[in-house]
């Protein structure tokens, strides 16, 4: 073991590695310049339990019904050999439907690595569906094996990853938060795709980055499909990865005695956690196990308003000398100039509008 690995493993308290999946690498990239979620990740902590001994528990997750019903909107998706998913992939696509695509369910052998290697790489411009393949992807330093519940569509001698969601499209848009966090995961997917042909000495740009994604249309089960490019989520997640496979960088900023073994008391956690700065932004609730603990320490902070607010005050860190600058309170340092004018200029309208409107 290398003293980088000795180190990680003291960071976890000598236990294993909690291991990674497509939804918790695509979590990486909410967030790309976080070094307490980067180191975290890196050492393989369990964050779910480190939140809930530090007194700041998880808060989400998917529900036992909404597990339930996405099951049951993929059996039918996938039914009859994937005759109605080969259809909705081709008309999305813009390509003849073909008249016989073969499945492969590469899910029920013992050998799937090597058997989805062979499989999704062998040369062929045939139509074919591949269910449940082995992928899998290098995170800071650890070999992930990627078990994803997607079809890989070869049509037209390329392939598209197509991903079965059971949130709904009404009238033709769907929640688009959750169409930004479909995005992501099938970039992982798309990714691992790419790096299997490259090892494979296949060109990787036959794994297209256009996703097809399979939904619910309206209150009906019936299915429908959208295109996603994720070529932007490629490129995010490619940064984030090689950062994470720096990890002799981001742990030259940390305190030699950093811990994050649940085992540790949580007064001494919470402490330790402080040394390592964090990032946080509002959409770390949805994301990150740790979001609570961090938004409460960023009490006070302009962070807590969310990254437009933050940017928008030019770095203007603390609520309270944001609230100094707008009264005039304060004389501005020469970087603050403009947001302090603009911060000004906007307390002087809610003065006007609060002075013609009386409560």
């Amino acid at each position: 073991m290398t003293d980088t690995a000795h180190r990680l493993a003291a960071i976890r308290g000598d236990r294993p590695a909690r291991r990674h999946n497509a939804r918790t690498i695509a979590a990486l990239t909410g967030n790309p310049g976080c070094t307490r979620r980067a180191v975290l990740d890196s050492a393989g902590v369990d964050k779910p339990e480190l939140a809930e001994r530090i007194g700041f528990p998880t808060r989400f997750g998917q529900s036992r019904f909404a597990i339930t019903r996405g099951n049951a909107f993929e059996a039918q998706v996938k039914a009859d050999g994937g005759a109605e998913l080969l259809r909705l992939v081709a008309e999305r696509l813009g390509v003849p439907v073909p008249a016989a695509a073969s499945w492969t369910d590469l899910g029920a052998d013992e050998d799937r690595p090597e058997r989805s290697r062979a499989a999704l790489t062998a040369d062929g411009d045939e139509a074919a569906l591949f269910d449940h393949p082995l992928l899998g992807l290098d995170v800071a330093g650890r070999r992930v094996h990627l078990e994803p519940d997607l079809v890989a569509a070869r049509l037209g001698g390329r392939f598209h990853v197509v991903e079965i969601k059971s949130f709904p499209v009404i009238d033709g848009q769907a929640d688009p938060a959750k169409v930004a966090a479909a995005a992501i995961q099938s970039a992982v997917y798309v990714l691992a795709l790419r790096e299997l042909f490259t090892a494979a000495g296949r060109d990787p740009e036959l794994v297209s980055p256009q996703v097809v994604l399979v939904c619910p249309r309206d209150f009906t089960n019936q299915p429908t499909a959208s295109l996603l490019d994720v070529r932007r989520q490629l490129l995010v997640l490619r940064r984030q990865l090689d950062r994470m496979a720096r990890i002799d960088d981001l742990l030259a900023g940390v305190p030699a005695d950093f811990t994050a073994d649940p085992e540790a008391e949580p007064a001494t956690l919470r402490a330790a956690l402080s040394t390592v700065p964090a990032r946080y932004a509002p959409d770390c609730l949805a994301t990150c196990e740790l979001a609570y603990f961090c938004r409460h320490e960023a009490r006070g902070q302009t962070a807590v308003l969310g990254r437009p607010v933050r940017e928008a005050l030019g770095g203007i860190a603390e609520v309270d000398e944001v609230l100094a600058l707008a009264a005039g309170d304060r004389t501005p340092d020469p970087e603050q100039a403009e947001a302090a004018a603009l911060l000004r200029a906007a307390a002087r309208l809610r003065a006007d509008a609060l002075a013609g409107h009386p409560a």
